[in-house]
């Protein structure tokens, strides 16, 4: 991970604290009494800003190369404090603040934050892993707002079209809503962070799924109107460090080195999930674009076809859920009738992949732990509920996961049960983490905002609804990592 930019001196920092104030004006969004105007924002140089004042939370994970990210941002964090003789601020990490499955889902730990820093805080800044910080930029960024009110602050995204992983909302105009990047951070301030802890204190959330959490959070902010629509900062940014256009930004991303060298194919069994319907249509688009990176490949069918070829596993097709076909997956991966690898990838037969990236993301974890990796959902999570992978970006499992998934008895209450989501009540009973990466997708690249995707190296889509999926494949997932961030675009590709 590459560091903040420590050279910036002290003068530099304490000229920002003796700005006069001064106003101007932005336009963004709020009709709330107490906040500022959807056309017109008094924004101040605040002199008294103290860097304490700012509560950084790195939404860390549990996984083991994760928390040592999460401690590689924190240490750079208070390093930069430290060299530059400012305040030492408080940096949290998300996955340390409670044993609660929920909160990365962030909204059910607003009443602590707003109890514990109401009095002493002014902003509560969240960051993800490998977001680097200048922090006297950041504070000359956050010196522009008043404190006092309230503040919804990010690099803004917006979807193109109305999208599934949005359920389609704002569908006559999905442009006209704006949602944050994590990847460049975000901020609330602490009149905010008051308000919505009240909020959610006195009436408990209701949503029972969590799919796209910077959308969900916009959307809970804005309360159908009533509340705050997110300003757009221009210094909280994606772009690279070596970028001529991060000079000016408060938060950028590096390039990030791989971890080692990427796993083996041989290392990574992977299993399609498929039935006798599909084995026409969607088969032959496998063979065509990754099945040729794959060393070690089964794929499951309710129909053996020698041609293809597929292995019947003895479990009828379903129309949905496909539990049992899962399980029995899990059942032959831990037996002697496939060779014994380090991984499992379960896909489903119209998942886009790209192996080699995978292999290369994997570098980063320990086969020896239990891994289950792949795109986060949530179920009930407000309410004592789990977290799970969804299934058609991928799903990816370390051996020792799989033993002790399948040494735990836990089972499919029918074959038709929806196998994401009762793997992730099982895995939540035996305490083995989710473990979260951006780059697995559920949707096709249309379904993202541009700007997401644009600093992503991505290692899956899914679905060949209204694309030409061997086009997507090219497009997105052909060309391995080195060739993709070694581009002339100029963009940061994160995570691998």
């Amino acid at each position: 991970m590459v560091p903040g930019n420590h050279d910036v001196g002290h003068k530099v920092f304490f000229n920002l604290i003796f700005l006069s104030l001064f106003a101007v004006t932005i336009a963004v969004g709020s009709s709330r009494e107490g906040s500022q105007s959807q056309d017109e924002v008094d924004v101040i140089y605040d002199s008294q800003l103290d860097l304490r004042e700012i509560v950084f939370v790195i939404q860390s994970q549990r996984n083991s190369y994760h928390v040592r990210q999460a401690e590689r941002r924190r240490a750079d964090l208070l390093h930069q404090a430290e060299s530059l003789s400012m305040a030492v601020p408080t940096v949290l990490l998300l996955h340390s603040l409670s044993d609660s499955e929920g909160d990365w889902s962030i909204l059910p730990l607003l009443p602590h934050l707003s109890s514990t820093f109401k009095k002493n805080s002014s902003w509560i800044l969240f960051l993800e892993e490998e977001t680097n910080v200048r922090l006297t930029k950041l504070v000359q960024v956050l010196m522009k707002f008043d404190k006092s009110k309230e503040w919804f602050l990010g690099k803004p995204l917006y979807d193109e079209e109305s999208t599934i992983i949005h359920h389609y909302a704002f569908a006559e105009n999905p442009k006209v809503f704006k949602y944050p990047d994590f990847a460049a951070s975000w901020a609330l301030s602490t009149p905010l962070i008051n308000r919505l802890a009240k909020k959610v204190r006195e009436d408990p959330l209701k949503s029972d799924f969590t799919i796209d959490l910077k959308h969900e959070i916009a959307l809970f902010i804005w309360e159908d109107g009533k509340g705050l629509r997110l300003t757009a900062v221009p210094e909280l940014c994606t772009e690279p460090e070596d970028s001529p256009r991060a000079q000016h930004c408060a938060t950028f991303l590096s390039r990030l080195p791989l971890c080692g060298e990427p796993a083996k194919k041989e290392d990574i069994f992977v299993a399609v999930k498929t039935c006798k319907r599909f084995h026409a249509e969607r088969l032959p688009v496998v063979k065509k674009t990754w099945e040729k990176e794959a060393s070690l490949l089964e794929y499951y069918s309710d129909h053996a076809d020698p041609s293809i070829p597929t292995i019947n596993l003895g479990i009828p097709n379903t129309e949905r859920g496909h539990c049992g076909k899962t399980f029995a997956i899990l059942e032959r991966f831990v037996s002697d009738a496939v060779p014994e690898t380090s991984w499992l990838l379960i896909v489903d037969d119209d998942t886009l992949i790209s192996l080699p990236r995978l292999q290369a993301l994997l570098s980063c974890y320990d086969a020896a732990e239990p891994v289950c990796l792949g795109e986060r959902y949530g179920y009930g999570l407000s309410q004592g509920g789990y977290s799970y992978i969804t299934g058609g970006g991928g799903m990816v499992f370390s051996r020792e996961a799989v033993t002790r998934l399948m040494g735990s008895g836990c089972k499919c209450y029918s074959d038709d049960a929806p196998d994401d989501m009762v793997l992730g009540m099982c895995l939540n009973a035996l305490a083995l983490p989710i473990t979260h990466s951006s780059l697995f997708h559920q949707a096709r690249p249309d379904d993202y905002a541009k700007d997401f995707l644009a600093h992503q190296v991505p290692i899956s889509f899914h679905k060949h609804w209204n694309v030409d999926p061997i086009a997507v494949f090219n497009t997105w997932l052909k060309d391995d990592i080195r060739s993709k961030t070694d581009g002339s675009n100029g963009s940061i590709k994160e995570e691998l």
